[in-house]
């Protein structure tokens, strides 16, 4: 899908469905906050949310207390949900409108999560565009949560089709540059009652590693 039908794709999406009505919402992004307090992000720490959309994580880290936290996503309809929701908080977040395949980031951030944006790119291309922007973007003490559709979950969400991976590929793709920290698989359910699996796996940039 080019970036033009991607962008039309999701402003209908948040256009005509309100939070509890799509399939990723999660009230409690427990995954997530599970692995920002394994892996010790600090309350300082820059922070981006690839794909966060109008999702409630970034309520919960405002809520622990941490201070500089970016929210991106292709959608601008759904940043202005979330904005709204936030009201007066709102101002504390930095918030990007950019598709993650051709995002170019303007600082080096030190925790990088991604709960299902990465699986929305199929071509290699995009991948590897992906890869080389989470190098940039990533200084060299910095950590990386990304979670998939894995190879049990899966093959379209919102009528698109999507990539499914396992801990092997995932990490082949992000060996490259970080170290692999730990994978592990998730079943989710959506608000439909319905189960998805997901594989999420942490990783350290390996410029910092011995």
């Amino acid at each position: 899908m080019e970036e033009f039908e991607r962008k039309n794709h999701w402003k209908k999406i948040y256009q005509t469905k309100q939070l509890h009505e799509v399939s990723w919402f999660q009230p409690n992004p427990e995954t997530s906050l599970s692995f920002i307090k394994e892996l010790n992000v600090e309350k300082h720490a820059k922070i981006i949310d690839i794909g966060g959309g109008d999702s409630l994580l970034v309520d919960h880290l405002l809520d622990s207390g941490y201070q500089n936290i970016s929210v991106l996503d292709i959608s601008a309809s759904a940043l202005e949900r979330a904005k709204l929701r936030l009201g007066e908080r709102a101002n504390k977040v930095t918030w990007i409108v950019a598709d993650i395949a051709n995002f170019k980031p303007t600082e080096q951030y030190d925790f990088w999560h991604d709960r299902a944006a990465f699986h929305f790119l199929t071509k290699a291309a995009e991948i590897e565009s992906y890869l080389n922007t989470l190098k940039n973007g990533l200084n060299k003490n910095g950590k990386l949560v990304v979670g998939t559709f894995s190879e049990n979950g899966p093959t379209k969400c919102s009528g698109i089709d999507i990539k499914q991976y396992s801990e092997s590929s995932m990490s082949k793709h992000f060996n490259q540059f970080f170290k692999r920290i730990k994978c592990i698989t998730v079943d989710y359910s959506t608000p439909f009652e319905t189960i998805q699996n997901f594989i999420f796996c942490s990783f350290h940039n390996s410029q910092n590693i011995a």
